[in-house]
């Protein structure tokens, strides 16, 4: 049976993991991100113990996808110290001669999700990251949304809450989605982590006031049939009927949706829609698909 590489890089750690052609994994490895010389020496010493036919990559981005770009499997403008313009298809180029699939994490979990998890059964879905960032990727009639480049959704700009007065904490655009609603905009606010405010509903709410936002405008332009909140912050299960009334409120009826409770669900992979979404990847890469 024909055995592939996947790689969920992650801005805190890489998941890297052998599976086969049912996306079961066989092996999985995690490997803290730091540079990437150490880093992707740990990851290359990971997959030379097997015989693998493909890999495939989730990584966090920016990135590009353009396979017409010089570019081209670069993590490109980053946040992450040292990881700006690196070229980790290349890298692994060199050390595996094997096709290679290459998306965002997030798109990654989109495709793990609508294939095994959530939304299977379903040609899209929209699976979306809330945690030390914001991203979401898609499923749009089967395939993965990427037109020029990849959706940076947790970019969106979103009307700010009247009585929040946080300035913002992305560095690029500062009170955007991420800037307000990301793990890191919740701890600079109350001086906690989110897993340390479980019961202030205060927090909740005002956390849900921004998701159900940034959910009306991709239920408007991409209007999934399923939506997946994962991440470390969406591990708050109290915020899910939350998100669920603000929408209807955000919404006014203007569109029909599902009934929310079956809409907007956790991931039915739990923490694997990544792992199992690049090993699906390298399925796809090595039968000419990707």
């Amino acid at each position: 049976m024909a055995l592939v590489g996947g790689i969920e890089a992650g801005g805190t750690k890489f998941v890297c993991a052998i599976g086969d052609h049912t996306g079961e994994i066989r092996e999985r490895v995690e490997i803290p991100t730091t540079f990437p010389a150490e880093t992707m020496e740990e990851v290359i010493r990971f997959f030379h113990a097997y015989d693998i036919e493909a890999l495939g990559i989730g990584s966090f981005g920016p990135i590009d996808v353009n396979r017409e770009s010089p570019t081209y499997g670069f993590i490109t403008s980053t946040p992450k110290q040292g990881w700006i313009n690196y070229p980790i298809v290349s890298k692994m180029k060199e050390h595996f001669n094997v096709p290679i699939g290459f998306h965002t994490d997030v798109n990654a979990a989109a495709l793990g999700e609508g294939t095994y998890g959530a939304a299977k059964g379903l040609d899209s879905c929209l699976y979306m990251t809330i945690g030390t960032g914001i991203g979401a990727g898609a499923l749009v009639g089967g395939k993965l949304l990427q037109g020029h480049s990849h959706p940076e959704m947790g970019h969106i700009l979103i009307r700010r809450h009247p009585e929040d007065y946080y300035q913002g904490k992305c560095p690029y655009h500062i009170d955007c989605f991420e800037g307000l609603a990301a793990g890191p905009a919740i701890e600079a606010r109350y001086g906690m982590k989110a897993n340390e405010l479980e019961e202030r509903s205060d927090v909740w709410e005002l956390e849900a006031y921004y998701i159900a936002q940034a959910l009306m405008n991709f239920i408007l332009i991409l209007s999934p049939q399923k939506i997946i909140l994962g991440g470390g912050v969406m591990k708050q299960q109290q915020v899910f009927p939350k998100i669920r009334k603000q929408l209807e409120t955000v919404l006014k009826g203007y569109v029909d949706t599902p009934n929310l409770q079956d809409y907007i669900v956790s991931p039915g992979l739990g923490n694997n829609s990544g792992i199992i979404g690049s090993l699906i990847l390298a399925q796809q890469a090595l039968h000419g698909k990707y």
